[in-house]
């Protein structure tokens, strides 16, 4: 009677892996399911960052003073970085009576400050985790090596063992060792794109707030000068 075909599905590889390979995929699996978490969410907070950065700047297109800027950029509640940084413009452009007697350019100088400070807080905030998904986009395809090697090592000294090189044999260890090579490729490529994606997105993001602080800080200081 023929031998029945040994099973290649990913369960059976999985099963049948030496102990190491199965460390090393259960942590490609972890680390892979992680990064997806992060990367859905930074996905969707720059979604609604830029959102905000969109509604700000037509606001800042239709201003004509201070009225028209300081009451809808109140709104915004937490996790609206564009509304945190014009508030703080805001806030300083108020302490105008409180400072010594300075010039429309030291004003300004002072009001984007306060604005950027609250930005690179808030860039900070939004660049949290990042580091992760470019550990894994790097180190997951040799971790996945370091399980292939190990896998080929125990398929050769199965064959050793059983003195026997034809296919059957050979082909279950070495498709488990492969099995680990692919899954830390399944791991390392949507970290890398996502962090491509998502690093490109933010210096957008900021660019577009570097623009938005040197338009609402001129609208801002000549409110200062005239209080």
């Amino acid at each position: 009677m023929p031998n029945s075909p040994v099973s290649l599905s990913v369960v059976s590889l999985f099963l049948h892996a030496d102990i190491v390979v199965k460390g090393v995929l259960l942590l490609l699996l972890a680390a892979s399911v992680w990064s997806w978490a992060v990367i859905i969410d930074k996905l969707w907070r720059l979604a609604a960052v830029g959102r905000s950065v969109e509604a700000h700047e037509a606001l800042l297109a239709a201003a004509h003073g201070a009225p028209d800027l300081m009451a809808p950029s109140r709104r915004p509640g937490g996790g609206d970085p564009a509304g945190a940084v014009l508030a703080a413009g805001l806030h300083e452009s108020a302490e105008a009576a409180w400072v010594a007697p300075e010039s429309p350019a030291e004003r300004r100088e002072r009001i984007e400050r306060a604005m950027r400070l609250v930005l690179n807080a808030e860039l900070r905030r939004l660049e949290a985790r990042l580091p992760f998904l470019a550990s894994l986009a790097s180190a997951a395809p040799f971790i996945g090596l370091f399980g292939t090697v190990w896998g080929i090592m125990r398929s050769f000294t199965g064959i050793a063992a059983a003195n026997n090189t034809s296919l059957a044999v050979v082909a279950p260890g070495i498709a488990e060792a492969l099995f680990a090579t692919a899954m830390g490729l399944a791991a390392a490529i949507p970290a890398v794109v996502a962090y491509n994606k998502i690093t490109v997105d933010l210096g957008r993001f900021a660019g577009r707030m570097n623009g938005l602080i040197g338009r609402s800080s001129t609208i801002l200081s000549r409110v200062a000068a005239e209080t």
